[in-house]
């Protein structure tokens, strides 16, 4: 069944255009993950500005390999320093 992720990011005042870009920077590469079916960027049209990760992976064991790859490493080491509060994902399964 496959695994579906949600991840808000809130970005520090002055970092917005930075967070944005380091977020379009993952699509490519995790895209091209053999578990993952689709990610996508979103970002709030209202304030206050989020960013958001929609991410569909064919099981949690492709998700659980995600943020082990370089790609995804180096984003974590840096995304602190970006955001104002810890990134925190949701996994959810779909119903309906």
């Amino acid at each position: 069944m496959p695994l579906h992720t949600f991840v808000r990011f809130e970005p520090v005042p002055g970092k917005e255009d930075l967070l944005r870009e380091e977020l379009r920077l993952l699509l490519a590469p995790t895209r091209a993950e053999p578990g993952c079916i689709r990610i996508h960027l979103y970002e709030a049209l209202r304030g206050p500005l989020a960013f958001y990760i929609h991410s569909e992976w064919v099981d949690e064991g492709a998700f659980e390999a995600h943020p082990k790859l370089p790609h995804m490493t180096r984003f974590l080491g840096l995304v602190g320093e970006l955001t104002t509060h810890p990134v925190k994902g949701i996994r959810t399964k779909q119903i309906g």
